[in-house]
């Protein structure tokens, strides 16, 4: 079955964090130190509104002092100049691009994330972004407004000649998930089972057209 479009997650998966010192997680643990317990939607929270650190903090009804605000602000400025896009993802996408195929990244970010993405891969068809939609895979609903926001429609490409195909590093994000919407998911796994490269994994998509 041929393929018409291609998503793809974006951390582990197109860019790396090479210095992380993740910001986020030191706002929570610094809540935890004021007596505030993590809860199970804190993570969802951040990936699933546009919050700044100050906003999430006010959110989570975290008191940060302007030093301890300022400093988290570099963390986050550091971690962000750090990512850099795999070789591999490059060269697929340049493949796939060169080919006229369709495409997306759909991942579950918080809000400072997404535009170094979109700095770094500038033409993709459509950005999901967990963020912005308000939903986070394995969600449905973010995966078929990935697919609204690049005009193809999953269920009719499956029925047709033509499909829509997904790869991330999540067994559960990007393999299973997308195929409850009717799109065919595969585990990339650079040291492991499944899809070890995705300059392989482009070149085997473009071998169906």
């Amino acid at each position: 079955m041929k393929t018409s479009a291609v998503i793809f997650d974006a951390f582990g998966t197109l860019v790396e964090i090479q210095q992380p010192t993740h910001p986020f997680r030191q706002l929570l643990r610094e809540g935890r130190r004021q007596g505030r317990l993590p809860r199970a939607d804190d993570i969802r929270t951040i990936m699933t509104r546009c919050l700044s650190l100050s906003e999430a903090a006010l959110a989570f009804g975290i008191k940060i002092s302007p030093s301890q605000l300022a400093f988290l602000d570099q963390c986050l400025e550091e971690e962000l100049a750090s990512i850099q896009p795999y070789p591999d993802a490059v060269e697929a996408v340049g493949l796939l691009q060169a080919a006229g195929v369709r495409l997306a990244v759909c991942s579950n970010l918080a809000m400072a994330y997404g535009p170094v993405v979109e700095r770094i891969f500038p033409h993709l068809g459509a950005y999901g972004f967990s963020y912005r939609i308000g939903v986070m895979k394995p969600q449905a609903a973010i995966y078929q407004h990935t697919c609204d926001l690049l005009n193809v429609r999953p269920e009719n490409e499956l029925s047709g000649q033509r499909r829509i195909v997904m790869i991330g590093d999540s067994e559960r994000c990007d393999r299973d998930g997308p195929g409850h919407v009717g799109i065919k998911g595969y585990l990339l796994r650079r040291n492991g089972d499944g899809a070890s490269n995705l300059s392989h994994f482009a070149r085997s998509v473009l071998s169906d057209r």
